[in-house]
């Protein structure tokens, strides 16, 4: 005879307490202007747009196994087509400044995957690492237009176009925020959707998407593409954020940076970029307050500890113990 089943049910929590940590973090980022200087604000936003550079190339890099050192070319090409814009032909309304400077940086990524993809593994980190440089290279020649090694400077804070409407530091601030969480939804969709399934079905074993009739190639090509449209809203968001941009924002420094960035925040989590943003933007201040020439050898020492003693990235562990603070919850 079966037994009546007497074991007590598990409590079944909403959404709203499953993403409460995202809720909490979101709640701070919309009350923070009221409490933080306008200085530490400016370090809010730059941390933001350091996460949706991180983003973009974590959908290379953790989801797909491109290893891209050239991905700093995406973000400073958009920058710099909003900032030439601006400043050299004196178009102001951002909608149109970045959209094209974001349609710039899809239509790179797009020239450049044709040739990129023809290789694979270390081959392909090379290749990425030539055309960064040499998109380097033209913004620092190309001196009439970028504006060479004395930069493309005198860009303002974003002009909306709205009637009645002014932009300031704190106005800036929130729609960065916005901006940010926008980027990180669709990107959070994108990576659970089928489509994103698929791009880490390429990343674990190619050979075997293929045979399941899969266009790994296709796959790969539009994940190059989309990595770099975020990028583009990242470098964009830059331009206007510093006033400036310079040759060093698509040089391999940065796509050291933003590989850095991934590394220390987890490849393998959705949001561990985000965290790799914060720890090293936060590194940044720090160094730059008591020994800012030392900040390119300290950075080489952190990506080293980092592929040392983190190689699945901080995120992995705020993960499992977010997991274990949630099932005792739930078990509680």
């Amino acid at each position: 005879m079966m037994q009546p089943n007497t074991a007590k049910p598990q409590p079944r929590y909403s959404n709203l307490s499953q993403f409460g940590l995202y809720i909490f973090f979101g709640l701070l980022l919309i009350v923070f202007p009221l409490f933080l200087t306008s200085y530490a604000q400016s370090l809010i936003m730059k941390i933001l747009i350091y996460s949706i550079f991180g983003l973009s190339l974590n959908i290379l890099w953790g989801y797909t196994g491109l290893a891209s050192m050239g991905h700093a070319a995406y973000f400073g090409v958009a920058g710099y087509t909003a900032g030439i814009l601006i400043v050299k032909l004196g178009i102001e309304t951002f909608w149109i400044t970045a959209g094209a400077g974001i349609l710039l940086a899809v239509v790179l990524a797009a020239l450049l995957a044709f040739p990129a993809l023809r290789m694979s593994g270390a081959y392909f980190f090379l290749v990425t690492l030539a055309m960064g440089e040499l998109i380097f290279s033209v913004a620092e020649k190309w001196v009439p237009v970028t504006g060479g090694a004395d930069c493309l400077v005198g860009i303002p804070l974003p002009n909306l176009q709205i009637p009645g409407f002014t932009m300031d530091g704190t106005v800036f601030y929130y729609m960065v925020v916005i901006v940010f969480v926008l980027c990180a939804f669709l990107i959070y969709r994108l990576v659970n959707s089928p489509f994103g399934i698929a791009l880490k079905g390429i990343r674990e074993n190619e050979v075997r998407m293929s045979s399941l009739g899969y266009n790994t190639w296709l796959y790969k090509y539009l994940a190059l593409i989309i990595g770099g449209l975020f990028a583009g809203v990242a470098g964009v968001l830059f331009a206007h954020f510093g006033g400036v941009v310079s040759p060093t924002y698509v040089n391999v420094m940065t796509s050291t940076l933003g590989v850095l960035i991934v590394i220390i925040g987890s490849c393998t989590t959705v949001f561990g970029p985000v965290l790799g943003a914060a720890l090293v933007v936060s590194l940044e201040y720090f160094i730059s307050l008591y020994a800012p020439e030392r900040w390119p050898l300290i950075l080489g020492c952190v990506f080293v500890l980092a592929v040392m003693f983190l190689p699945g990235g901080a995120g992995v562990y705020l993960a499992r113990l977010w997991k274990k603070v949630f099932n005792a919850s739930t078990k509680g």
